[in-house]
């Protein structure tokens, strides 16, 4: 019954908002190492994220600066979405996004775990 009340997401019966949901890999992993990153036309910081050994390390450029500061970032667990592709930004490589509570237009909260998780749990 629930599947009758779900739309698709090309509104021709193709793929269901909650198939697009669940298809996007999310996972917990740690800043292991944060960068200031002025080369980035929006304010940002390169942070490098340990997802544990099946997955490694991946980067990121967040537009996290209102709040966060490289030094203060390291240690920190954060969400993130791993299977969306990767994307250049001045030169870098950008292969996972960090998911955030949009506060405006340009003021992010860093979405985490409210206990310390295993790097690489994927989000249910």
């Amino acid at each position: 019954m629930a599947a009758s009340r779900e739309r698709s997401i090309d509104g021709h019966g193709g793929m269901t908002i909650a198939d697009g949901f669940f298809a996007t890999e999310i996972r917990v992993g740690t800043i292991v190492e944060a960068l200031a990153f002025p080369e980035a036309r929006k304010p940002s910081i390169k942070v490098a994220i340990d997802f544990g050994p099946e997955i490694g390390r991946k980067w990121s450029s967040a537009q996290i600066t209102t709040y966060y500061q490289p030094e203060t970032l390291v240690g920190r667990q954060i969400i993130a979405a791993m299977n969306l592709g990767s994307k250049r930004i001045a030169g870098f490589t950008s292969e996972v996004l960090v998911l955030g509570v949009m506060e405006s237009p340009t003021v992010v909260i860093l979405l985490a775990p409210d206990r310390s998780a295993p790097n690489g749990a994927r989000i249910a």
